[in-house]
């Protein structure tokens, strides 16, 4: 058994980790909040948009996206694996990473590379696969334009014909406790279905219907990359909320657990103790 000094030292230790876990979940809690907020707020808009998006599609014939859902054999990949700049999240940044590497064997035989936005991301994937470009200082400030900066560079990669398809992986919201990882497809535009009864008599467009598709991919597409982003920046703060709380939790126990052994070995000592004065004292005595 130890040493009582060394037990003291570890429930010492212990402690603190605990005041730095417990600080650090305090803080992910509050900034879930804003992030969440961010998130909800925004999750209307984007549906909103893509189905206006369909409703105008569906009512148009031949090709209506242009370049935007131009449809070319598959030879080069880029993978956009979205995950966070710091540690200490539990698996979040670890389930990003593991289904970004799936896709090298979903596309066997063709070039895959890797556009990172994210520190740990870029960090762990460069040392086996091919990154192109980390932009993990989007972080810094996470606005739309800058977002839109990004999605900028992803569609002219694609329309230039440098990439023959584009796909986003990150974490879905879904609560504090609970990310889903996501892969969608970002470019080409998927072939859109609409069930709906579009009778294009029903409204008056100006300009045409071409056009006014047209801008709103683009804006589709940076509103799409925007939603992704946000949706992992809420999901890292859930992560690492959740795993700050069980790692107090468990420092905890550990620490109660000390404290027994540190109160066994002194009691312990304490009786060797009254022992040896008893058994001198009788030495004495005879």
């Amino acid at each position: 058994m130890a040493n009582l000094k060394e037990i003291r030292n570890r429930i010492t230790s212990i402690s603190s980790t605990m005041q730095i876990t417990s600080a650090m979940k305090m803080v992910s809690a509050a900034k879930l909040k804003k992030a969440q907020d961010a998130i909800t707020a925004m999750r209307p808009y984007a549906e909103k948009l893509t189905e206006l998006l369909q409703n105008l599609s569906a009512t148009l014939e031949g090709d209506a996206g242009g370049e935007f859902t131009t449809q070319r054999e598959i030879k080069k990949v880029l993978v956009v694996a979205i995950s966070s700049n710091r540690g200490l999240c539990g698996a979040f940044n670890t389930n990003v990473i593991k289904a970004s590497k799936s896709r090298v064997d979903f596309y066997a035989g063709k070039q895959v590379d890797f556009f990172a936005i994210g520190k740990k991301g870029n960090d762990v994937l460069s040392k086996t696969v091919s990154v192109v470009e980390n932009h993990s200082s989007v972080y810094d400030a996470l606005t739309f334009d800058n977002v839109a900066a990004i999605a900028d560079v992803l569609t002219e990669k694609f329309v230039d014909g440098e990439y023959d398809k584009i796909e986003l992986i990150y974490n879905q919201f879904k609560n504090a406790a609970t990310q889903i990882v996501q892969i969608e497809q970002f470019l080409p535009l998927a072939p859109i279905k609409s069930d709906l009864n579009v009778t294009p008599s029903d409204y008056i467009f100006e300009p045409s219907k071409e056009e006014i598709v047209l801008t709103l991919i683009p804006k589709s597409l940076k509103t799409q990359l925007y939603k992704g982003i946000r949706d992992s920046f809420a999901s890292e703060h859930g992560a690492r909320m959740t795993a700050m709380h069980k790692a107090t939790d468990n420092a905890t126990d550990l620490r109660n657990q000390l404290k027994l052994t540190y109160n066994k070995a002194r009691q312990a000592a304490i009786t060797n103790e009254i022992l040896e004065i008893v058994g001198g004292a009788e030495a004495l005595n005879g």
